[in-house]
């Protein structure tokens, strides 16, 4: 499982012209879901998600997750993460180590579930669907992450 962590103001997701989603600031994530992944693991990126310290305490440090500052987080599925731009591969992404589709789709709404059980508010994309985002990065502040 791969994630993209960025931390974010106001952002707002947009499917065929319609809001679906928005947050007023936070993290927007985007994962991946790789072959091979588990439920274990989406689990463990939840935590991670609602524990990893990159807001500001009093002092300006970054101390204080997303949970601390009472803020949300926007998931989006992003399969492409999952993909490789190796040597070998020419100049058109591979795929092959992507998800099949429900599968995929299962874990990323455990991680959101996930995300929820830790008592942070978490807004969401549509699965599948071409998705348009607007975010104000923070910082910039983004972190990949892989479990």
């Amino acid at each position: 499982m791969r994630a993209v962590i960025q931390r974010c103001g106001e952002t707002t997701l947009t499917v065929d012209g319609k809001v679906i989603s928005h947050i007023d600031s936070g993290l927007t994530v985007f994962i991946a879901v790789a072959k091979g992944d588990t439920e274990e693991q989406a689990d463990y990126l939840a935590r991670k998600l609602t524990l990893l310290r990159i807001f500001a305490d009093e002092n300006g440090k970054m101390n204080l997750s997303v949970k601390d500052v009472g803020k949300e987080i926007l998931l989006v599925s992003q399969f492409c993460l999952a993909g490789t731009l190796g040597k070998r591969s020419g100049n058109r992404p591979d795929f092959k180590d992507a998800e099949l589709p429900d599968r995929a789709k299962e874990l990323y709404e455990r991680v959101r579930d996930g995300i929820i059980k830790e008592g942070v508010p978490c807004q969401t994309g549509v699965f599948g669907a071409h998705m348009v985002i607007n975010q104000v990065q923070m910082g910039p502040l983004t972190f990949v992450f892989e479990c």
